[in-house]
Parts: structure tokens; sequence; C-alpha cells
């Protein structure tokens, strides 16, 4: 049997796909260097728990059953990418830095070694019990432990199977307070705690290489759970005094702000500096491991990337998005009301988004209107 390479998955949570591709992050542009870069990756949805479901199940979240930021839990039928890969042999760790990754979702399912280990919030309280999205960003493993954490469950092994390592940085998330100036220039303090978690990054690397393990035969799949909405940093921003005062950085809306986001993969049997432009999404990253490492393939709204790494070429891929955030927002507080659920379909050029209940959808033509400023609505209260 042919020797599986080791894996590494390494999420860069809340990080903007615009950001991520600027150039500015040296550690980012390696990676690109030397695999697939997919410049049109779409998220599932715009929260921690959900994305990061779709993405170690391979199923969009009506199927996966996690659909809320903390009423929910993976459905236990579900076989998770861990346990595909621990069934194959692979010894399996992951090293997490923010509630939303809890083991209480289920999504350790299939890790030997899972490290979930937070503080409490700045008052003492047990940030699971908070459903206040920029308060949870206080309850953070930072990007040093991170790295600590990892390479230390790796020092452990005995080298004796391929391992899947998960490292997962929160740093980019509120508050935007970077700890340390990592020598990029930035434009904000956002992208300030982007360079803080490419520093970091560059160091597990490093780090691994030391250890012995070839990065260049290892399988690394990098890539961000959802974006962040500024607020006016940036052009397709629509959050705070745009128009949609409730939004906080993420959860509440389906714009591309947050819904496009960074994937790059490479490794053994991937081309290198490659971008393919086609829509593709997160829920096909499990399909596309399983398949590229030879092994029997789950069921799946998800389908494998590799047809890319031939040439770059290939069919763009339809990608839904959805949040139930704003139920949880509007339950929240008396300041918005009318909040609800939200659904969107991104395909050939174009975005239609609709509430759950269906009295308002709103279609955007991606190519004249790449910032999503001026919606078309094609339903409204009053037509209802």
């Amino acid at each position: 049997m042919t020797t599986q390479p080791n894996i590494l998955f390494i999420s860069l949570d809340t990080v903007r796909a615009d950001v991520a591709y600027s150039g500015k992050y040296p550690g980012l542009e390696r990676l690109r260097a030397s695999g697939v870069s997919f410049t049109q990756a779409i998220s599932s949805c715009p929260l921690t728990p959900v994305s990061h479901a779709t993405v170690f199940t391979g199923l969009q979240p009506p199927r996966h059953g996690v659909r809320h930021l903390f009423r929910e839990a993976l459905d236990k039928r579900v076989p998770t990418l861990a346990e595909c890969l621990s069934a194959a042999g692979y010894t399996t760790g992951a090293v997490v830095s923010c509630p939303g990754l809890n083991q209480w979702y289920g999504i350790d399912r299939g890790f030997d070694f899972y490290d979930d280990e937070i503080p409490l919030l700045p008052d003492g309280r047990d940030p699971l019990s908070v459903g206040d999205v920029k308060l949870r960003g206080l309850a953070l493993k930072r990007a040093p432990l991170v790295v600590e954490r990892a390479t230390d469950w790796l020092g452990s092994l005995d080298g004796s199977g391929p391992f899947f390592l998960f490292a997962h940085f929160f740093d980019a998330h509120w508050p935007y307070e970077p700890p340390e100036d990592v020598g990029v220039e930035v434009a904000n303090p956002y992208e300030g705690e982007v360079a803080y978690t490419d520093h970091y990054v560059q160091l597990l690397l490093r780090r691994i290489a030391e250890m012995g393990h070839d990065i260049e035969s290892m399988l690394v799949v990098c890539f961000s759970d959802h974006g962040e909405d500024l607020a006016g940093w940036y052009p397709n921003d629509h959050a705070g005094d745009l128009g949609h005062p409730y939004e906080e950085g993420h959860g509440c809306l389906l714009f591309d702000a947050t819904q496009h986001v960074p994937l790059v993969i490479s490794g053994p049997g991937v081309p290198a500096g490659m971008s393919v432009d086609s829509q593709v999404r997160l829920v096909d990253i499990m399909p596309t491991v399983l398949d590229h490492l030879g092994l029997d393939p789950r069921s799946s709204d998800g389908a494998s990337l590799t047809e890319f790494f031939a040439d770059g070429t290939g069919a763009s891929r339809e990608a839904y998005s959805e949040t139930y955030f704003p139920q949880e927002r509007a339950a929240a507080s008396d300041d918005y009301p009318d909040l609800k659920a939200l659904h969107a379909v991104r395909a050939d050029g174009r975005k239609v988004i609709w509430e759950a209940d269906g009295r308002r959808v709103w279609a955007y033509d991606l190519a004249d209107d790449p910032h999503e400023l001026g919606g078309r609505v094609l339903v409204s209260d009053e037509d209802a």
C-alpha cells in the first residue's frame, strides 16, 4: 500500500478573500506558490461552528444539522473527515481557539486529541453562554499558543503512521488588536491581525519542518470559514451605518464580504502556483481530500476539486449559503425584532438572497455590481 501523506488543515477564522489574496502576507503567498489557489471559494455560513461543520462533513447545514450559533450539535449519524481519516490509519489532532469550536458542537468526533481550551470572558462568564459574536471574540487562544500546542502534540507522536493536524487561528476576529507588529504594511488593525496570524502560520510550518516532516510531501489545506464586514473599511461592506446596523462583523448577512473566502491546497499531486477562478465551495473540501487520498467517498453535497488540478479549468459550481443568526439576534434584544433567517445562491455571476419566509427576495448581478450595493428586489412585503 502506498504511504499516505501527512495532512495539515489551517483555518484562518474571519479572513476575507480580498485581504488574504492581497499579496501582503508572506506565509499565504508561499502556500499559494506551492499549490492551487481557488480565488472564488464560497462559505456555507458566516458562523464558525456552522461553516466548520460543513468543511468536516462535506454537507450543507440542513444535512449536518448545525444551523445556529449555539443551538445544535453535529448530527451523530453524519461521518466526519477526522473519523474517515482515523479509520484509514491516521493519528488525528486538533488545536482550536474559540468558543465556536468547543467539543459541545461535536466537530471533535474522530480526533484522538482535541484541544479546545480557551479563557473565560473578561467579566468571568463562560463564552459559550453568550450569543454576541463580538463579545465571544474576547475568549480566544492566541496564535503563539496554537503553534505551541500543535507542535507539542506532533512531538508526542511515535511516527508509526501518518497524521492529520487541524490548526485553527482565531486572531483576525474582533476586537482587531494585533499583539505585535510583524513587519507587514497593513491598512488597518484588522489586517494587522491577519498579518499576525500569517506570521504564526509561517512559524507553525517551520516548526513542523524542523521536526523532520517534509512540508512539500504534506497535503496542506488552508481556508477561512467566513470573512468579515468592517462597516466601511472595504468597498463591499454593508454593516453599521451602511444600512445594516445589526451586523457586527459577521453572522447576519450573506454578502461576499463574509461569504467569499480564501482556499489554498498544496501537496503531492497538486500543481504549484496555479490559480483557479471557477467558483467552488468549502463544502467541496472533504470530498477533495478523500478523492485525492484514494479513500472511499462519502455522501456529500460537495464534489472533489481534483478535476482542477490538471490545468486549472473546470465548471463553476452553484454555491448555497444560509444564516439563522438573525433569529438569534432578534431574540436577544428588542432593537431588531424583524430580522429573519437568510438563504442565498451564488451562480453564473449572480446572487439571489431571500428571507426564510419568502417575503423578501433580492437579486444581484455581480458583474455590474460587484459590491452588491444595488440589489433588485424581486419580492417585497408589499407583494406578499
